[in-house]
């Protein structure tokens, strides 16, 4: 990995870490749907040992494959995967007919006993795509593809939001509604 990208993967894990599960660790607060204030957040970075440019935080938000974080003006946001209190005030919206969620295989039988938790997030979270699923599962080992019936879910009376960067989010998923390994897949 080029020195430059491995700075980018640097900032956007320290932005995440931050802006997602601990700001209170560099002293920001998140405001209610978890924006800071850029230049609090870059202070506190730098106060922390981890300073970085205006120029190299735009950088990670704009080049970020999953769209991980917003800029709106003087604000910075996480688009979700909090761990801390926010409510990202995302409208309800219908799901297409079929999400999907990747993980890996030592998770199944937990996944076919409790169907899928947000565990310590506020959400479950579901892609639009096998392929954006099968990248998601393999950041913890070989990929496992679970095709969810969102919209029978949706039916059934389950809200569902849809984040900044396309993953849709919903409270639990039973297991009902979920197609798993060797099974017909639609």
């Amino acid at each position: 990995m080029p020195p430059d990208e491995r700075r980018t993967v640097k900032v956007s894990k320290y932005l995440s870490k931050h802006l997602r599960h601990q700001p209170e660790r560099i002293g920001i607060t998140l405001d209610a749907n978890g924006w800071v204030e850029i230049d609090d957040l870059m202070r506190a970075a730098s106060e922390h040992g981890f300073p970085f440019t205006r120029a190299e935080l735009e950088h990670v938000v704009a080049v970020n494959d999953k769209r991980r974080f917003t800029i709106d003006g003087t604000l910075i946001r996480a688009n979700q995967g909090h761990t801390v209190a926010v409510d990202l005030d995302l409208p309800a919206s219908e799901p297409p007919e079929y999400l999907y969620h990747g993980t890996v295989s030592r998770n199944l039988d937990a996944i076919r006993a409790d169907g899928l938790l947000p565990m310590a997030r506020h959400d479950v979270h579901l892609s639009p795509d096998r392929e954006t699923a099968t990248r998601v599962g393999a950041r913890r080992g070989r990929p496992v593809v679970l095709s969810v019936h969102a919209g029978a879910l949706h039916r059934a009376g389950h809200v569902f939001r849809v984040s900044a960067n396309g993953v849709w989010l919903t409270a639990s998923v039973p297991p009902r509604f979920i197609r798993f390994p060797g099974a017909q897949r639609p």
